[in-house]
């Protein structure tokens, strides 16, 4: 457990040379917990955006899309629950000044300075960014960034369910921003202010709701493993009473151990029909189901399944990273490739192509190869500098799956059999492939 830390610093230092996350505001010194996406990064987090969507809304026929706005009304929030009582207890240490959550504490002295019983009281830390609508800095103008994307879908509850014709059992998902003033963030983007949240609402009729509660447990663990995350670095932990939110009668987590620990990636959660219900009481508008079969109203319960996309495209990152040993040179000293072991649907890059050498004619068949992958929605890498051992490991350490690599054999010989070579990441097994069969035969690799 030593080497895991450093491990992580390892991830961390990849992650930055490579292109897939760097401080935000580097340059004036970086704003803490806060992250940009580069080239790679972006198409990661993208891919693991598309792949929750196509699972919870595109394949399926009882979940639609909602995309809510960052900014709603102030009574939104204190309807919810979130103005009152959307806190952490927050203790400073009067040596120091050092904060900390008074949940986190363990004993009477302060982790920074050492110090005995020089803590203050525990006091209620909001965690809403607040901010100002309009020209006044007053009460009145006050708003809040929103802390989670779920209360747009209760607010839209009746919008939805009478434009899309549904009726309970159904879903409402959403992707969007999230901002929350943590007082203790960290663990590279684990845990971070603003972020990036994956959630869906579903709707159920009252005796209903602990069946589609497990059902959504079993779905969203099963979802990470058909995208590769291995199973014994997963669990399934049940909260305890201590821990259920306010509005909550039950919530299970799907956790990843990471190597600072066990942390989860999304909760499982019964709302019950307490917001809807707080929703219609404040605003007037009842936010109910009429049967038209029982002629019978109600008001349905909602199963949340709610994870952060950063910290998902984390794990995947996390889960794939390896550093293998593939022998020793004349001294003995052994030869390591760092290697990412990405499902090629959440691979920023799919399929690298280069020319062996810069002439020839090779590099025109080369681009013209990558055209045809780009055209055909592969996402692409172009590569013809340096040596073609240094090329694949590169295309190894961001996770590609496939290089295609044309050589003397792909120009010398007629159109139609002209080949490639392929090579495969993760067994480093290589392959002729006809040019006119590349894109058929990647298609044919692809999960579907």
């Amino acid at each position: 457990m030593s080497q895991q830390p450093d491990l992580m610093d390892r991830i961390v230092s990849l992650c930055k040379r490579r292109g897939f996350v760097f401080q935000a505001s580097e340059i004036y010194g970086g704003l803490s917990s806060c992250y940009d996406y580069g080239p790679l990064g972006v198409e990661l987090k993208r891919n693991v955006k598309e792949q929750w969507w196509r699972a919870m809304v595109t394949s399926r026929r009882d979940i639609v899309g909602l995309d809510s706005a960052i900014l709603q009304s102030p009574r939104v929030w204190q309807t919810s629950g979130h103005v009152e009582g959307f806190s952490d207890p927050l203790v400073d240490c009067k040596n120091c000044k050092a904060r900390f959550r008074a949940d986190h504490l363990e004993g009477d002295a302060c982790p920074s300075c050492g110090q005995v019983g020089t803590m203050t009281e525990p006091r209620a830390f909001n965690l809403m960014f607040r901010t100002f609508m309009g020209p006044m800095e007053d009460s009145a103008a006050t708003v809040y960034l929103r802390p989670e994307t779920a209360q747009g879908i209760f607010t839209n509850f009746l919008n939805v369910m009478n434009s899309a014709r549904l009726k309970p059992p159904f879903g409402v998902a959403q992707i969007g921003k999230s901002f929350r003033n943590e007082i203790t963030p960290g663990n590279f983007v684990f845990r971070t202010r603003e972020f990036e949240q994956m959630e869906m609402e579903y709707f159920v009729p009252p005796d209903e709701e602990d069946k589609w509660y497990e059902y959504w447990i079993q779905e969203r663990f099963d979802w990470y493993q058909r995208l590769g995350i291995r199973k014994d670095k997963l669990r399934l932990r049940v909260h305890g009473d201590d821990e259920l939110a306010h509005y909550s009668s039950g919530c299970t987590d799907v956790e990843y151990q990471f190597p600072f620990g066990w942390g989860e990636l999304e909760g499982i959660a019964k709302r019950g029909s307490f917001d809807l219900g707080r929703h219609s009481e404040a605003s007037g508008v009842g936010l109910s189901f009429f049967d038209e079969q029982t002629k019978e109203r109600w008001t349905p319960h909602v199963i949340e399944p709610a994870g952060g996309c950063d910290r998902t495209a984390m794990t995947f990152l996390v889960d794939a990273y390896e550093e293998q040993e593939v022998g020793k040179d004349a001294k003995g000293v052994a030869d390591v490739r760092t290697v990412l072991h990405f499902d090629p649907r959440i691979a920023p890059i799919t399929v690298a192509v280069f020319p062996l050498v810069k002439k020839a004619g090779m590099p025109e068949l080369a681009d013209e190869i990558e055209g045809r992958l780009r055209v055909a929605g592969f996402r692409t890498f172009y590569d013809q500098k340096g040596a073609i051992g240094r090329r694949y490991r590169r295309q190894d350490e961001v996770g590609t799956p496939w290089c295609v690599t044309v050589d003397g054999e792909s120009v010398d010989a007629e159109p139609e059999q002209a080949t490639v070579t392929i090579r495969d990441r993760d067994s480093m097994d290589q392959q002729r492939v006809r040019v006119a069969d590349v894109v058929d035969w990647l298609r044919d690799k692809m999960p579907n």
